[in-house]
């Protein structure tokens, strides 16, 4: 099978130049749950056309600096092309924006909530606490219709949604390894956070026990479950 991991953040080579781009870390993380797969990654906000739903067998949608409000050239199509792929039956899995924005598509609600939440927070997963990093002022505020909450934080009540179609979504960054996030943020000390709010976050994630292989299985089930596969 083939997968698309469409890259949805602006990379920042001044300050993640020997760093992989947002895409690739997702790439890295998701081939943990299917290791027979290949995976493809589009930089769409580079300008990398979007595929037509059929190209691949599935698709992931990355984090990105950008809100379900904002208007970038590459926003509208890509919400026409989430109503294309749903229509196709792609299987669809979204994380952090990703995860936002197919509520927005899919007739929920995403919006700006508060200060951003950067660093180590805990969700309840079906019943289970895991830890994961975190870095958003967006939240689903609305669930659409069909689709249920499998994953919620005290802060964040819907932290993960399983759709009644081939769709699954997670607020967390499941991707995120510590050390790449506590370096971008060393990096960018000031300048893209507050001082006392990048100090906050590196000590979270410098104490971060959150494993490699967060969710990564249950989005392998996922995939496997949609493609008909055991």
């Amino acid at each position: 099978m083939r997968v698309a991991v469409l890259d949805l953040c602006v990379w920042l080579p001044e300050y993640q130049s020997d760093q992989a781009k947002f895409g690739e870390v997702l790439a890295a993380w998701a081939v943990r749950g299917l290791p027979e797969t290949e995976f493809t990654v589009i930089d769409v906000v580079e300008g990398d056309p979007l595929p037509a739903p059929a190209d691949f067998d599935g698709y992931i949608l990355s984090g990105s600096d950008k809100g379900v409000y904002d208007q970038t050239p590459w926003m509208q199509p890509l919400k026409d092309f989430l109503v294309a792929a749903k229509a196709a039956g792609k299987p669809l899995f979204g994380v952090c924006f990703g995860h936002q924005l197919m509520a927005e598509v899919f007739g929920g609600k995403a919006e700006k909530v508060g200060p951003p939440e950067v660093g180590v927070r805990a969700f309840d997963i079906d019943g289970q606490t895991a830890t994961g990093h975190v870095w958003h002022q967006d939240q689903v505020t609305q669930v659409p219709p069909g689709a249920q909450v499998i994953g919620s934080a005290d802060y964040c009540p819907v932290a993960a949604l399983a759709y009644d179609f081939p769709a699954m979504s997670v607020q967390f960054h499941p991707e995120y390894a510590p050390d790449y996030v506590s370096t971008f943020l060393r990096r960018s000390r000031g300048k893209v956070l507050p001082e006392d709010m990048t100090d906050k976050a590196v000590a979270e994630l410098d104490a971060s026990d959150v494993s490699g292989d967060l969710f990564a299985k249950q989005a392998g089930d996922f995939f496997r479950a949609a493609w008909g596969a055991s």
